[in-house]
């Protein structure tokens, strides 16, 4: 089988990039180790930066979004005894939208763009320094399968063959000496906006993913088991770190339908490319879910990726192909950055010294408009042509 486009992975950048090639008048394939209803049904990301919205809806995709999800002017952020709400449509001009990745795969895989094949196995990547690149694989009926390609492109994730394929010139990473403890509880959100908690027991966030269910975590120590929180506890320690009963608000229990552990780290591998394989999104980058780029780090990278593919493969033009991973690099290292600091500002350490530095940061923050405002901008996303 040929293609002009190999992808690999059915995520939400997999599925997307398609998508965008497709409108663009170049053909793609997509295989997927998991099966489509696991894919379908992973719980990840909740919040979508405007021009993440905006790409999603000049690409078509935007319909449901619109109808279904929930905009956000900004978030609250919180000490103990105080609650301090940034506006980010104030301070920036823009605010962000909830809308959980789950439903952006969802209308990925209505649009229907996308041919893909589902529970391959043995995946390998070849000829990646030649004109005539390759992927090999088993199919879901175990049938040994060949997809001859102009260009690979992975995003397949931190684990997926794509990122063992490509050889870096330099790899960063950072591994943060906390968790998060998330659950998912069906019941009614105790806040109208997310509130990003820093308490000296531990960060708390309180989200959400409809007007039905909320979206919790709690900063665990790694290693954590979740199997040694109750639900009694986890309610007990959200209620404390969020501030249960000051100024009137209160946290409202339910129950919980899911508990999983998310071990925080950076990682950032540079380029992004090698020869005709180029990675997008997780393949390629991880930053700690606080400041909620991971989602949007990857749609950026597609809306760069496929213009640069199209470009290359109907006009024979290799300029924004050459450039793709310098582009891509610098908006990631931004997030990155930004990614950090809300981490290392709103995390418990133990350090009393620490502590008093957080503070300190968080107060200038909540009282300076620049501060403020430097938040808003990163959180509600640059444009996508940083």
């Amino acid at each position: 089988m040929r293609t002009q486009v190999a992808v690999i992975g059915a995520g939400p950048a997999g599925l997307l990039l398609a998508h965008l090639l497709r409108r663009g008048g170049v053909d793609a394939v997509v295989i997927e180790t998991r099966s489509q209803e696991y894919v379908a049904a992973r719980i990840r990301a909740g919040i979508l930066e405007s021009s993440s919205v905006e790409l999603l809806e000049s690409a078509g995709l935007g319909a449901r979004l619109r109808a279904e999800g929930h905009e956000h002017r900004g978030i609250h952020l919180q000490m103990p005894g105080e609650r301090h709400h940034l506006d980010f449509v104030d301070l920036a001009g823009r605010g962000v939208w909830l809308y959980g990745q789950t439903e952006v795969q969802k209308d990925l895989v209505a649009a229907g763009t996308a041919e893909v094949c589902y529970e391959v196995t043995d995946v390998a990547l070849h000829g990646l320094e030649t004109d005539r690149p390759a992927v090999t694989y088993v199919d879901a009926d175990g049938v040994a399968r060949r997809l001859d390609a102009d260009v690979i492109a992975g995003c397949d994730g931190s684990f997926g063959p794509s990122r063992a394929a490509a050889v870096p010139r330099q790899a960063f990473e950072r591994v943060y000496p906390y968790s998060w403890l998330g659950i998912l509880a069906d019941v009614a959100p105790s806040t109208d906006e997310l509130i990003y908690a820093w308490h000296p027991d531990g960060f708390a966030l309180h989200s959400m993913r409809s007007d039905t269910v909320s979206r919790l975590y709690l900063q665990v120590p790694n290693g954590t088991d979740p199997a040694d929180w109750s639900d009694d506890r986890i309610w007990d320690e959200l209620a404390t770190r969020l501030g249960d009963g000051e100024d009137g608000w209160k946290l409202t229990p339910g129950p919980i339908t899911d508990k999983s552990v998310l071990p925080m780290r950076s990682h950032v591998r540079t380029p992004m490319r090698h020869g005709r394989l180029f990675l997008a999104g997780d393949a390629a980058h991880i930053v700690p879910p606080t400041g909620a780029k991971g989602l949007n780090l990857a749609i950026a990278d597609v809306a760069l990726l496929s213009r640069a593919l199209v470009e290359l493969l109907r006009s024979g033009d290799p300029r924004l192909a050459d450039s793709y991973s310098d582009d891509a690099l610098r908006r990631v290292w931004r997030c990155t950055h930004f990614s950090w600091w809300m981490t290392t500002m709103l995390h418990a350490s133990g350090d009393p010294f620490d502590a008093q530095l957080q503070l300190s940061q968080l107060r200038w923050v909540t009282t300076s408009t620049a501060g403020a405002t430097g938040l808003a901008e990163n959180y509600a996303g640059l444009p996508l042509e940083l």
